[in-house]
C-alpha cells in the first residue's frame, strides 16, 4: 500500500501543471514537507468517481495501475491507488467526504 500510494503522490505532484499550487505548496519544505492522506474507496467506482470529481474540479490527478505483478495481482493490470493535489482540504473535502481513512 505504501508503495501505491507513493506512485500516486509523485504522479500527481509532477502532472500538477499550476507553478503557483507547487510553490505554495513547496514554501515550508523541508521543515513542513505538507499533509499527504491515504483514504481508502469500498470499490473502483468509487474511487473513479473521485478520480472525475477532481478532474471537474481542475486538480492535479494520478491514476496508479499496476502492470500486473505476478506475485500479488496474478499477473494483471490492477488499478491500485488515486494521486489528488496538491490541494487544500476545503477544495478535496466534497470530493473525498466519503472515503474512509486508511
Amino acid at each position: 500500500m505504501a508503495a501505491q500510494a507513493g506512485h500516486a503522490f509523485l504522479g500527481a505532484f509532477l502532472q500538477c501543471t499550476e507553478e503557483s499550487r507547487v510553490a505554495e505548496y513547496h514554501k515550508d519544505f523541508p521543515q513542513s514537507p505538507g499533509t499527504k492522506v491515504c483514504l481508502q474507496a469500498r470499490n473502483l467506482d468509487q474511487l473513479l468517481r473521485a478520480e472525475h470529481e477532481a478532474q471537474n474540479a481542475g486538480l492535479s490527478v494520478f491514476r496508479v495501475v499496476d502492470s500486473g505483478c505476478e506475485n500479488f495481482f496474478g499477473g494483471q493490470p490492477i488499478i491500485t491507488a488515486l494521486g489528488i493535489g496538491p490541494a487544500t482540504k476545503e477544495e478535496l473535502q466534497h470530493i473525498t467526504k466519503k472515503l474512509k481513512l486508511l
